[in-house]
């Protein structure tokens, strides 16, 4: 039997599988409202052993793309139960991701009388949709004082027990892809020069205090964070201590004691890198990115990752588990679809008979 398929147990975490959902922005959220197309969808990939939605806004100002779910208002919690509720009848562990877009974003999409902020003002490139105006440049975001980016961690952890609420087993922060904590992370971006900028430890300072703040509130085998070394999305730079940076973090939260570190592979990752992260983190690794069944056995056999995670594979199949078990073909994404607003490449994937 493949080992993707066999329970796993480490920590606090306990699994039907070491098979992973990973977070998938899919904009469905009408007025950034989870709704019952969202619980379907969700119920669909529930052979997972662990679900992770897609990235979810703390408060309104985070709100940085079109038709985002929030997790900041009692309507909100309720339309999540929907997913929850749906997910665990079969067993499936569901954890929420929490997002702040920061600077990526466009004033467009946020409520009204609100701006963009990030941990620095300086305006990502590239553009971003909006459902009034369509393709529009991204907004120049307005700097977080130290107040206000306190402030911010307060917001993540109402968030957090909101989502304990809604029936989340658990929640993680989006540290990837180039949003809000990565922002602060990278030098390029982060040219601050308060407690929460400068060296290693001032820009880890928002990760690691999230973390604590959660992990306090909700408890700590409750909460897992997903990073991207070296990536360049959302228009990050290069940087030098990126190695640095990351063995930093997974000593701090491995002192914490966080449920799990998501690792988003890329091109760029060196060995040393991935090295430094397991040395340094005892808990549950990720890894995710470009996986394919096979692909995904052998990462789990190589002493890195103790699960793994798909993406689009498990958007274009709903059944992945059950195609794994018996190595049926996969089906392609319907690449046109994935941040429509209806059933069209959300629901309607074949499934095995």
């Amino acid at each position: 039997m493949n080992k993707i398929l066999t329970p796993y147990a480490k920590g606090g975490l306990s699994l039907k599988n070491h098979l992973v959902m990973a977070p998938m922005t899919r904009s469905r959220a009408i007025d950034n409202l989870p709704n019952a197309l969202m619980a379907e969808y969700y119920s669909q990939r529930s052979g997972a052993g662990l679900i992770i939605t897609e990235g979810t806004a703390p408060a309104p100002e985070a709100l940085g793309y079109a038709r985002i779910p929030g997790i900041f208002s009692q309507a909100q919690i309720e339309g999540w139960k929907q997913v929850t509720e749906a997910v665990h009848k079969n067993g499936t562990k569901i954890f929420l991701q929490l997002i702040h877009t920061g600077r990526i974003g466009h004033k467009d999409n946020l409520p009204d009388g609100l701006e963009l902020v990030g941990a620095s003002a300086i305006k990502a490139a590239g553009q971003i949709f909006t459902d009034t105006l369509g393709m529009q440049d991204h907004s120049e975001p307005v700097a977080l004082t130290t107040e206000g980016v306190k402030a911010v961690i307060a917001r993540y952890i109402k968030a957090a027990e909101n989502a304990i609420e809604a029936g989340f087993d658990g929640v993680e922060l989006h540290g990837a892809n180039g949003y809000l904590i990565e922002q602060f992370l990278n030098p390029n971006v982060n040219t601050r020069s308060d407690e929460f900028g400068g060296s290693i430890e001032g820009r880890a300072k928002l990760a690691i205090e999230l973390a604590r703040g959660i992990a306090a509130a909700i408890g700590k085998e409750k909460v897992g964070i997903r990073f991207s070394p070296y990536s360049t999305l959302g228009d990050l730079q290069p940087y030098d201590e990126v190695q640095e940076t990351y063995a930093y973090l997974a000593r701090k939260l491995d002192a914490i004691g966080v449920a799990y570190i998501h690792i988003g592979f890329g091109a760029q990752m060196p060995q040393e890198t991935l090295d430094a992260i397991r040395t340094f983190f005892k808990g549950t690794i990720i890894q995710c990115n470009g996986l394919t069944p096979s692909s995904a056995e052998t990462a789990l056999n190589n002493g890195f990752a103790d699960l793994v995670a798909f993406g689009r594979s498990f958007l274009a199949n709903p059944d992945l588990d059950k195609r794994i078990a018996v190595g049926a073909a996969l089906n392609e994404s319907d690449y046109t679809s994935l941040y429509t607003a209806d059933a069209k490449g959300y629901t309607d994937y074949p499934v095995l008979v």
